[in-house]
């Protein structure tokens, strides 16, 4: 699903030399006091990014198909094995 402010399904992940396919939830906002978009979501459970954030991995590449990759911030996994993102700027579900 993909409208202005959400979207919902299939993405890729890319830190290091790895592309990591993922399932992600995300929605976004405009900031006025700072004048940006800010997003934010999760993913899906998923084993790989969880040994990964757990090791330390903080910063990759968001992509979405049609859409130009944007820089993501990843934080500590929730407690169903998800891992949230952040980012700043147009989102990169925005065509």
């Amino acid at each position: 699903m993909v409208n202005d402010d959400e979207y919902r399904g299939p993405a890729v992940l890319t830190f290091g030399r790895a592309r990591h396919p993922v399932e992600i939830r995300m929605s976004a906002h405009f900031e006025p006091t700072e004048g940006r978009m800010r997003w934010a979501g999760r993913t899906a459970p998923d084993p790989l990014l969880l040994r990964e954030t757990t090791s330390g991995l903080r910063e990759a590449e968001l992509s979405i198909e049609g859409s130009p990759p944007a820089g993501v911030r990843l934080s500590e996994p929730d407690p169903w094995g998800g891992i949230r993102l952040t980012g700043t700027g147009t989102p990169p579900w925005f065509r």
